[in-house]
């Protein structure tokens, strides 16, 4: 695999990142009969490091935390994500060895950057000691040092497969928007063929979405994409992430599972998700089908999403995932599902309490 920074030309950008992308449906969800608006991903927070805040994460594991153990498990799962069809792959800094594991499956799989997309983020850095009971799992460091120290450990490790380059965790109380040489860096990501994103997180995410679209360099637009929370249960970035995509930023959308919290295998004590969560299954079973199904066929008919990501840890979730591109969304279960977003205070004070296993 090629090491260091490789260039490649600035009309390269668009293609890369969109290079597996469908037309976006200009319907609106009362309008919708066929499901697919977005494509999946697949994303690699659970599959790079031995903890992580997914319910029964640890299960999924199988209690074997060797690194060596471990990257084997993460090839399987790519092997079976990119046998299925998915095609864009989203990585960090902060997620363990995901980079790592990442890379090697690509020399493993010879493809050609053509062949995938591959996305990574930075901002964050792990610091849990390969341990799932660590104090403090990563810190988060928004600096130009840090963007500088984390770009150049991404590329030495994804070299020329490197597609999207995103800002990690940008919320509505962040000044990074603001530090004009962090974004002057950013900007130049485009003179290396590299995209800029940011992904964002908290209740405020609408906020941070409208700033980064004020963002410009030279008369551009900086970021070319946003990753955003959005599930059944946490709906308050819709309309930012409607005129993002309006905006031509390509829209990816994050814990659709609301990191295990909607699948058939999640016990959730949460009482604040308790009651809307009872009601998914409810809906679930009438059309006889699974909650993570219905949950992430409600993200992918998102007229304004582009890709979903599954935060697939084990071949069988894939499998199951995949399947959900099938299930038909419409305008019925729209309205019966509606309901169950709580406000995005309260969602994202109980998403800070969600335990690491």
């Amino acid at each position: 695999m090629a090491r260091g920074a490789i260039s490649k030309p600035a009309s390269a950008i668009c293609s890369r990142i969109c290079l597996h992308d469908q037309p976006i449906s200009e319907k609106t969800i009362e309008e919708l009969s066929v499901p697919i608006t977005a494509r999946l991903g697949l994303g690699l927070a659970a599959l790079g490091r031995p903890g992580y805040v997914t319910l029964n994460h640890a299960n999924d594991l199988g209690g074997r935390y060797e690194p060596t153990a471990m990257e084997a498990h993460a090839h399987a799962v790519l092997d079976a994500a990119f046998d299925a069809g998915i095609r864009y792959v989203d990585a960090a800094r902060s997620y363990g060895r995901a980079e790592d594991f990442l890379a090697t499956w690509l020399r493993k799989r010879d493809l050609e950057p053509g062949e995938i997309t591959v996305a990574s983020k930075w901002g964050y850095t792990y610091t849990a000691g390969w341990s799932t009971s660590a104090t403090q799992h990563e810190v988060k460091d928004h600096s130009l040092a840090a963007f500088e120290r984390q770009l150049a450990e991404s590329v030495d490790r994804l070299g020329r497969y490197l597609s999207l380059y995103q800002i990690h965790s940008v919320t509505a109380e962040s000044k990074t928007l603001e530090d004009d040489a962090l974004i002057d860096a950013i900007a130049r990501l485009r003179e290396r063929g590299i995209g800029a994103g940011l992904s964002v997180s908290g209740p405020g995410q609408d906020v941070a979405i409208r700033r980064s679209l004020e963002v410009r360099r030279d008369g551009q637009r900086v970021f070319d994409s946003v990753q955003a929370t959005w599930n059944l249960l946490e709906r308050g970035a819709e309309s930012a992430l409607d005129e993002a995509h309006a905006a031509g930023m390509k829209v990816v959308v994050k814990e659709s599972l609301a990191n295990g919290r909607l699948a058939a295998s999640g016990t959730v004590e949460d009482s604040i998700f308790s009651r809307s969560i009872a009601r998914v299954r409810e809906v679930a079973e009438r059309r006889s089908t699974t909650i993570e199904m219905l949950a992430l066929a409600a993200g992918l008919a998102r007229p304004w999403a582009d890709f979903v990501l599954t935060g697939a840890a084990t071949v069988e979730q894939v499998r199951s995932n995949v399947a959900a591109l099938e299930l038909p969304y419409d305008a019925e279960l729209e309205e019966q599902l509606r309901s169950v977003a709580i406000s995005s205070p309260e969602y994202w004070r109980a998403r800070s309490s969600f335990r690491w296993n």
